[in-house]
């Protein structure tokens, strides 16, 4: 329902690009994001400070109403999933949580072969919140940032989301096109708006504080760099194609082998096929080729 999203001050803010729809005298909308559901979640039960940091994971399916010029293959769409996530923490804890988040994405971006850049997107022009709140929070990702990469970053102001200051990672596609993929924003609004509490050693009551965490950012895009990057041609850890056997002459005995090699790969956890069609060798190497297979293994006497 609305009254979710009207809580969380999306419908506000954001209601330009939700899909929206009448369910008898009720509005509805599709879930352009995760994190009000997550708010709900830690709502639902007591928690106490032993229990943060709290993180939630998701990778559901949302839904977003993107400008027909906006939409770009698999770079931009109006349905997607991302690898979603939302750390409730303390105060004291933010330090930690952004070096684990920054860390996090360092690490996978290294194993894909990705540069990037780190921008601190301040501030919006409409925004939730006191401005205080929000320079102490621009001031936790200064210092996470410099701790992290010393001064190679670089402000961008005003494109901040509407409830809090947020980290940018941009890496850039074969192209030399940028893409703006993992992103890690900290949000001091939504546990205002939903009356999130934990209990502290005393007893009392405090608020949590919400890490927004997305590495590889919109699942369709990362496939679509990735494809551009790699030309087709993906790394054998990835790659959909990672073996194909081909026997030296087309018999029943060597194809009969093909087979059994390709099932040991198979069995090995490995993407494999035996091409035991009427070809030549010759061309069945060559179709393997154009394929992009990461090996090739000839088999006969």
């Amino acid at each position: 329902k609305t009254a979710l999203f009207e809580q969380s001050g999306h419908w506000q803010h954001y209601s330009d690009n939700m899909f929206m729809f009448d369910v008898g005298k009720e509005k509805y909308a599709l879930k352009p994001m995760n994190c009000p559901g997550h708010c709900l979640i830690f709502d639902s039960d007591d928690h106490s400070y032993r229990d943060l940091p709290l993180r939630l994971a998701d990778f559901g399916v949302l839904h977003r109403n993107e400008t027909a010029g906006a939409l770009s293959g698999l770079t931009r769409v109006r349905r997607f999933q991302q690898d979603d996530a939302h750390i409730f923490c303390t105060v004291q804890q933010i330090e930690a949580e952004m070096k684990s988040c920054l860390d996090f994405m360092q690490s996978v971006y290294g194993v894909l072969g990705f540069t990037f850049e780190l921008f601190l997107s301040t501030r919006p022009e409409t925004f939730l919140g006191e401005p205080e709140v929000w320079d102490h929070a621009e001031e936790q990702l200064k210092m996470s940032l410099r701790e992290f990469a010393g001064d190679t970053w670089t402000v961008n102001r005003g494109d901040g989301a509407f409830y809090g200051p947020k980290i940018d990672i941009v890496v850039k596609d074969a192209l030399r096109r940028e893409h703006q993929c993992a992103t890690i924003q900290l949000d001091f609004q939504l546990p205002e708006q939903f009356d999130l509490t934990y209990k502290v050693a005393s007893g009392e009551l405090e608020r949590p504080v919400i890490i927004h965490r997305a590495i590889l950012g919109s699942v369709e895009r990362m496939i679509a760099i990735l494809t551009e990057s790699y030309g087709g041609k993906w790394p054998f850890w990835l790659s959909p194609c990672q073996v194909s056997v081909v026997p030296v002459a087309n018999t029943e005995a060597l194809n009969g082998y093909a087979l059994k090699v390709a099932e040991r790969c198979k069995d090995a956890g490995l993407c494999a096929t035996a091409d035991v069609d009427t070809d030549t060798m010759k061309r069945k190497v060559r179709n393997a080729q154009l394929e992009q297979f990461n090996l090739i293994l000839v088999v006969g006497e």
